[in-house]
């Protein structure tokens, strides 16, 4: 394939979404002369934000439905990650013979420099956006790009025979490197935790599109896993590349090639000096020292010195939606932490804000649609360490109330609002049971699409509601200051 290949090719790209993904994948077809159909079940009216990016672009748009013409009068089909694959739209073009790509697949085949790929459940973001800053201490031509909201084929014009390329890749996303036997050079997975249930036939599988980063690696390429990690220790027998384990719990006496922690000190490999004290690390919660291993490992392979690793770690705060603190009010701490879409992030942070502030009542906010998940252990959590849940409506919220019921003691401290149908409405009933020196967590363990556009929208609008509330604007409510 080349890429005047796509010169006055008929292609459907089946969905635009929100994310910025499908904009990357038509400025990308435009730009080659391709004949570009965008379809997508979703309105004009909620994909406004990524119709406005390609307004002027000569393209054919049908939204609020598919078409199956447009999946059989075409040369190719380039489907959204979130696409599954039994779609009946898929299944009309594999009757047709019709080419079906993914953005991930065609930037593969295309990039001629080595790629850093990083996967795994949790820790994604952190870890891409780490290794970025790392590299960028060193190397002037890095690119950040794939599950952050950026196309990899955006992008792809930009890369030379020198660039860094650091891609965070999902499960959907490497589904789309399996016909093309193709997996990235330097390959990380941070940690694997039942997720996407209701995309995957059972942990087996879900465990199995993870694999993909590395299965097809040749001997001298690089594999980083998670020793901390019982599942990941297992892909080094299966892997043909070269393994390392990163670790906060074992020292590796026997690699040179990845971070570990002996002491509150990052050590590398068989470097005797140690590279950074955990005691000047302004990231929070326990989950994030493995995700600086992680990218410290990445950093090394690539010989970043030591000093810059310092320089950096000790000004990275985190990323926006990840226990993150949007403002302190009347004494009331307001957290975003609306990435947390499965029940064991959501046991992560609280057992972060409990240890923190042992004193301070927690209301939290959760619930939403279930991915097929377990909410048995988050409620026994729920029921120990907070004093009050506040339930969006949706599949997710029904299990876990009722797992709630079996933990619930009569004595319990826990009371539950549930049926909260808007955020605003969420936030309000929050900051009248916080009281003073309170916790509002917004920590969702589900998915979002009942009531927001995805979670990034619903930690947006946590965030514009908590600043209102912040500037004295607050729709007619107060937080309680006692």
């Amino acid at each position: 394939m080349k890429l005047s290949d796509f010169k006055n090719e008929k292609v459907t790209v089946m969905g635009l979404g929100i994310v910025g993904g499908g904009v990357g994948i038509v400025k990308f077809l435009v730009r080659h002369g391709a004949k570009v159909l965008v379809t997508d079940l979703k309105t004009k009216k909620y994909l406004k934000s990524s119709l406005k990016k390609i307004r002027g672009l000569p393209i054919e748009l049908v939204l609020g439905r598919h078409r199956k013409e447009d999946f059989i009068n075409t040369d190719m089909v380039i489907r959204n990650p979130a696409v599954p694959d039994n779609s009946l739209y898929l299944k009309i073009a594999k009757k047709h013979n019709i080419p079906i790509e993914t953005d991930v697949g065609i930037f593969f085949e295309f990039c001629k420099t080595p790629i850093i790929g990083v996967t795994g459940t949790k820790g994604k973001s952190t870890v891409v956006t780490l290794i970025n800053l790392l590299l960028k201490s060193k190397y002037t031509d890095v690119i950040l790009a794939g599950n952050i909201g950026i196309s990899p084929l955006e992008s792809l014009n930009k890369i030379r025979k020198n660039s860094k390329v650091v891609l965070e890749l999902s499960s959907w996303q490497l589904e789309g490197l399996k016909s093309r036997k193709k997996s990235p050079q330097t390959a990380l997975i941070t940690n694997i935790y039942p997720d996407h249930l209701n995309r995957y036939r059972n942990l087996k599988d879900y465990t199995n599109s993870k694999k993909l980063i590395f299965l097809f690696q040749k001997s001298k390429d690089f594999l980083f896993l998670n020793y901390d990690d019982k599942i990941l220790r297992k892909f080094s027998k299966v892997a043909k590349s070269r393994v390392y384990f990163f670790s906060k719990n074992k020292t590796q006496k026997d690699s040179t090639k990845a971070a570990f922690l002996k002491k509150n000190e990052i050590f590398f490999g068989k470097e005797l000096k140690p590279i950074f004290n955990l005691k000047n690390l302004r990231l929070d919660g326990e989950h994030n020292i493995s995700n600086v291993l992680a990218a410290v490992s990445i950093a090394k392979l690539y010989n970043v010195p030591s000093k810059n690793i310092q320089n950096v770690l000790r000004k990275f705060k985190g990323l926006s939606g990840r226990e993150e603190l949007i403002a302190r009010i009347k004494g009331i701490r307001y957290f975003n932490d609306t990435t947390a879409t499965m029940p064991g992030a959501v046991i992560a942070a609280l057992l972060r804000f409990t240890q923190k502030f042992p004193q301070s009542k927690i209301i939290l906010i959760a619930g939403g649609q279930d991915k097929k998940l377990n909410y048995r252990k988050l409620a026994r959590e729920i029921s120990e360490k907070v004093n009050h849940l506040i339930l969006f409506p949706g599949t997710a919220s029904t299990k876990l109330k009722k797992n709630l019921d079996v933990f619930k003691a009569p004595k319990s401290l826990l009371s539950v609002t549930p049926g909260v149908d808007s955020m605003e409405r969420a936030v309000r009933i929050a900051s009248k049971l916080a009281g003073r020196e309170g916790i509002v967590l917004l920590s969702p363990g589900a998915a979002s699409f009942n009531l927001f556009k995805n979670e990034f929208d619903r930690g947006d609008k946590f965030n514009k509601i908590v600043k209102k509330l912040q500037r004295g604007k607050s729709a007619g409510f107060e937080p309680k200051s006692d």
